[in-house]
């Protein structure tokens, strides 16, 4: 399967609450490729630098000490058009605002704790996927 490249993270709530298969269910339903997968928990410091593009945003402090605050699951996704077909399959990131059905919707509790991450360019979508996996990870 050609295509390009999403990076996903199920977030640390979503994986706590037991919805770690409903939502890789639902990745593979809508036609993605799953390239490399894995369960791992991050620290603050790499919570702290992966979302460094956030640190001047009022949440950043909260969203580190979630993002540190238990186990996630990070995938790199790859299908034509990855990253918009991804955007749409979770949704809205406020779960309130996601169309009935996305991920985010059915997932998501809250602003931040909204069940997924997902990457909103390919250029992002390559840097994340670098900082979690090699390329000998990845199939």
């Amino acid at each position: 399967m050609a295509g390009t490249i999403t990076l996903t993270m199920i977030k640390p709530l979503a994986v706590s609450k037991g919805h770690t298969g409903a939502i890789i269910t639902r990745i593979e339903e809508a036609g993605f490729r799953i390239v490399a997968m894995k369960y791992t928990r991050m620290s603050e410091e790499q919570a702290g630098r992966f979302y460094a593009v956030h640190r001047e945003r009022p949440f950043y402090g909260s969203l580190v000490a979630f993002m540190s605050s238990g186990p996630i699951v990070a995938a790199i996704l790859q299908k034509d058009n990855a990253v918009d077909e991804y955007r749409r399959l979770i949704g809205a990131t406020d779960p309130a605002k996601a169309e009935p059905g996305t991920i985010r919707a059915l997932y998501g509790t809250d602003l931040e704790k909204n069940a997924v991450h997902g990457s909103d360019s390919d250029e992002n979508a390559r840097v994340e996927a670098s900082f979690f996996f090699s390329e000998m990870e990845r199939f």
